[in-house]
């Protein structure tokens, strides 16, 4: 498996990690997701994505299930939706129990909204601290925030704050994510992308970049192909891809895509993007512009 640089922080990544939010929990029998799990590791997709809030602690409890005997070969990311230094304090200490592990590779700050929740977590005893005391203590090697629907939100925080890393929404239809009636949606971002605001910012700064939402949680899969989805996230300046993989033959299919990657050239991903913009950007503005975030 390929890998990269997770920025600055020294930390070796695979270009593509094991989403385990909503695509792992779809594995209902837990042996099936722990054989699934250990079959992404075997074939060197050792970046576990997981949440605090992820099944409400399923993720986690069962990721530390497998890695309780293979620590040192994944490089382990959560995420805590706290907001104040005291939420957070408590969150990570649970964090840490469930995955049966005494440190982090990787801690986000889960999914920046809008502007109020900016403002939450610059507030005096807000998250941040708890992010810089676990960095100082070597709870977590890195530390990081992540967004699905604010880039410019996103932008701001990153140009103010001592971030590692960052994760956030990157894909071909330059879509971000809202979270609407019915799941996880992509609507067009265009000019407002996290690709355009976002992505400058931590790649000056030198952070690791995580994409998610490469697929657009799926709606944008059979606007183009899944290689050529997958290919357009990677050719960005970005660390790895996280993702979703809710069957086994997908975790083949992800591997067997990563190993044979091939860059893009810039006006390659051109091409991808604006295919996409033809035939789903439009309908998808349509479908959802009715519809208000949760």
């Amino acid at each position: 498996m390929p890998v990269r640089a997770l920025g600055r922080t020294g930390i070796k990544v695979p270009i593509i990690g094991f989403g385990s939010g909503s695509r792992f929990l779809m594995y209902q029998d837990e042996a099936k997701a722990i054989a699934a799990l250990q079959r992404a590791m075997d074939l060197g997709i050792t970046y576990l994505d997981t949440a605090h809030a992820y099944g409400d602690g399923k993720s986690e409890e069962r990721i530390g299930r497998v890695i309780a005997t293979r620590r040192q070969q994944v490089v382990l990311s959560t995420k805590i939706p706290a907001r104040t230094a005291e939420q957070a304090r408590r969150q990570i200490e649970l964090s840490l129990k469930r995955l049966q592990t005494d440190y982090l590779d990787v801690l986000h700050i889960h999914d920046l909204k809008g502007e109020k929740d900016v403002a939450a977590i610059e507030a005096r005893g807000g998250v941040l601290e708890a992010l810089y005391e676990a960095r100082e203590k070597k709870i977590a090697r890195a530390i990081g925030i992540t967004s699905h629907a604010n880039p410019a939100g996103l932008r701001d925080l990153l140009e103010r704050h001592d971030f590692d890393c960052t994760q956030m929404a990157l894909n071909a239809g330059l879509a971000r994510m809202a979270d609407l009636p019915g799941g996880m949606k992509a609507t067009p971002a265009g000019a407002e992308s996290f690709e355009r605001l976002a992505l400058p910012v931590a790649i000056r700064k030198q952070m690791g970049v995580i994409a998610m939402k490469v697929f657009g949680q799926e709606q944008l899969i059979g606007a183009a192909s899944v290689e050529k989805l997958l290919a357009y996230a990677l050719s960005l300046p970005v660390s790895l891809a996280s993702l979703g993989m809710p069957r086994l033959e997908h975790i083949e299919r992800n591997a067997a895509l990563a190993r044979t990657f091939t860059p893009l050239t810039e006006p390659q991903r051109r091409e991808i993007s604006e295919s996409i913009a033809r035939t789903y950007k439009t309908s998808m503005l349509n479908f959802f512009q009715n519809h208000q975030d949760a």
